[in-house]
């Protein structure tokens, strides 16, 4: 099994940055060849892919393209999304997801490991 933890949520003004880590423990044996993704659920909406990242390819949604940056630390077991400019729309709980491939997906019924969530609010 694996464990994911998020951290670095928040309330911030729009136009403002957010720092979001995750991190990995447990099974996680060849963390370096996992692939992984944030996505995020807004109040009243369904769970969305935000990015996502493999071995040196990134993803993301058109929604947060050239906003947002994923990067991952493999030696500390960490993936890490970095939000700019953001706007209210925004404002969702974000979970870092996991899956022991190197296949990034966008449909979240691919990924078997969640963390439980950080609550980002992008107040206007």
């Amino acid at each position: 099994q694996v464990q994911l933890v998020e951290s670095g949520g928040g309330l911030v003004q729009a136009g403002g940055s957010l720092k979001l880590s995750c991190t990995a423990s447990g099974s996680t044996f060849m963390f370096e060849n996992y692939a992984m993704g944030w996505f995020r659920q807004g109040p009243g909406r369904e769970r969305e892919f935000v990015a996502g990242m493999g071995w040196s390819s990134e993803f993301y949604s058109d929604s947060v393209k050239d906003r947002f940056k994923i990067s991952r630390d493999d030696a500390k077991k960490m993936v890490y999304l970095e939000m700019n400019s953001l706007k209210p729309e925004d404002t969702a709980v974000y979970y870092c997801a996991a899956r022991t491939d190197n296949a990034v997906y966008r449909e979240s019924l691919m990924y078997p490991y969640w963390g439980q969530g950080s609550q980002v609010t992008v107040s206007s």
